[in-house]
């Protein structure tokens, strides 16, 4: 199915926010940069301040939602990056490289333009098992992601031996990304949350509302909370997200 975002990322801006912890961990793992390109930029939520940042972005709808004090953006896809090599300290890639069409391609091009550091945050795939949403009431989404998510020990290698740091995910955090309310299920029951979630525009809507009404019961009769309800009290949960630093050359 695979929807572009031109579609899909109306309502981004709305939902789609960085959380400070996870922007730190970010800025730490780009080290002494001072120029980067972010690639799949978006609507440009964690873009350090503090760097000079060349953004790309292929959907007019998500430059359209960047703010007027966002870095310059060109309109552009990963597999064909219009700079020269090494143009950049370091290269970026926040959340993004399940959409690329040829994600080897794209992930030699990113390495390409960056002189020291290739930092990559995504997601690995095994957390889908063991995720209380996509592993009891949307394995839908596991099954799609197979097809865009490589192993990330496999992702690790074909940057030439990349470091994996855990990226946990606070219980309030400020994103909205799939696994963002871990500790609020609540929230999974708004649509408009939903909408800024990329998987859920493509997985087929009869998956979805079987897995809502599902949701919606287990809430109202106390099953879910007999079941996770433990997480509620944590402050942060290990939901499979990964920071990977490859340096360049």
């Amino acid at each position: 199915m695979n929807k572009s975002y031109d579609t899909i990322g109306r309502r981004y801006s709305l939902n789609r926010r960085a959380d400070p912890r996870i922007a730190r961990q970010i800025v730490e793992a780009l080290g002494n940069a001072a120029t980067a390109v972010n690639v799949g930029a978006g609507t440009g939520s964690y873009e350090p301040r503090h760097l000079a940042v060349m953004a790309v972005e292929p959907s007019i709808e998500m430059i359209r939602q960047r703010p007027p004090d966002a870095s310059p953006v060109v309109r552009a896809i990963a597999e064909h990056l219009p700079f020269a090599d090494g143009a950049f300290d370091a290269s970026l890639a926040v959340l993004t490289i399940h959409h690329w069409k040829d994600q080897a391609r794209g992930l030699a091009e990113i390495r390409r333009v960056a002189r020291r550091r290739v930092v990559i945050l995504t997601w690995d795939l095994a957390a889908g098992a063991t995720f209380w949403l996509t592993a009891h009431y949307f394995p839908e989404i596991t099954v799609f992601d197979s097809t865009r998510f490589a192993p990330i020990e496999e992702l690790a290698d074909s940057l030439g031996g990349a470091k994996m740091i855990p990226v946990p995910v606070p219980r309030d955090c400020q994103d909205g990304f799939l696994a963002a309310f871990w500790a609020r299920p609540e929230e999974y029951l708004d649509a408009g949350r939903r909408a800024s979630m990329s998987c859920f525009a493509q997985i087929p809507h009869e998956a979805i509302e079987d897995g809502l009404a599902r949701l919606t019961r287990d809430l109202a009769d106390g099953a879910w909370d007999r079941r996770f309800g433990e997480l509620r009290s944590r402050d942060s949960l290990d939901a499979g997200y990964r920071i990977l630093i490859a340096e360049a050359g």
